[in-house]
């Protein structure tokens, strides 16, 4: 417990400090988290002209696909807000840039990932929680499940952008898979569970693991389901197990870029 403490200790130091960093630009800082709130809508307008013409799509109604959108929209922000270096990974292992990061005392992950801020995911963040509580006009009990379920998404996405980001150390470049991996998730997880079927449902539990990301915690949230809500957080605490793992097993064949600055 300790441990975890100080993980929140750190975690909070380094978005005070990313934030501050940011708000020296006020102006580029929020336009870039206004615009993505811009870009989330049109989805949102598009999924509501759908829904007046086909009210049920396969038992799905336009508060699920809202209540995906909310799931996948925050937990992505608060990811790629509080751990932006997450999916910087393949290019900083490519460039030799791990240098700097392994001077500090802690262990070296956490740090690495708390390093950098995305500021457009708190555009994703906002739109995610605004969104839920607008439309879907939850009780208290399903507005707390919400808030679980963005975070349960948040530590599994950075679980696996660290193990997707990890093939680096292995294969070399691995940028351009790790991004449209990375693209792939977010899109599968957008859109309704029930117009995928057989082999594709099962890739989107394993390989693409878009189930875990939105699909069961709606489903969790529409039936109050413990059991579904206990695999959801069994299902991020592996994912960022297997990230954790990937990392420190990849990082005995890191090789040195020579940086010799020390980031502050």
């Amino acid at each position: 417990m300790n441990k975890f403490f100080n993980w929140l200790l750190l975690a909070g130091s380094y978005l005070r400090l990313n934030l501050r960093s940011h708000l020296e630009y006020r102006g580029a800082f929020f336009s870039q988290v206004i615009a993505m709130i811009l870009n989330n809508s049109l989805w949102l307008i598009f999924w509501s002209i759908f829904f007046k013409r086909f009210p049920v799509l396969h038992g799905w109604d336009f508060n699920d696909v809202i209540t995906v959108w909310g799931v996948t929209a925050a937990g992505y922000g608060l990811a790629t807000g509080l751990c932006g270096n997450a999916i910087a990974l393949p290019t900083l292992v490519l460039r030799g840039q791990l240098d700097a990061w392994l001077m500090y005392p802690r262990a070296l992950l956490p740090h690495l990932v708390l390093g950098k801020m995305t500021a457009t995911s708190w555009g994703d963040a906002i739109f995610g929680y605004a969104v839920f509580v607008l439309f879907v006009r939850p009780d208290l009990e399903h507005f707390f499940l919400f808030v679980l379920f963005t975070l349960t998404t948040t530590v599994l996405l950075i679980g696996f952008f660290v193990l997707i980001g990890s093939l680096s150390f292995f294969i070399g470049n691995a940028e351009s898979i790790t991004e449209q991996w990375r693209f792939s998730l977010i899109t599968f997880s957008t859109y309704p569970a029930t117009l995928f079927h057989g082999g594709v449902k099962l890739l989107l539990y394993s390989f693409i693991p878009a189930g875990f990301v939105s699909y069961l915690p709606a489903e969790a949230l529409k039936t109050s389901s413990v059991g579904l809500t206990l695999i959801t957080i069994f299902a991020a605490l592996v994912m960022l197990g297997l990230g954790f793992a990937a990392f420190y097993l990849g990082l005995r064949r890191y090789e040195s870029g020579n940086l010799m600055d020390l980031k502050g």
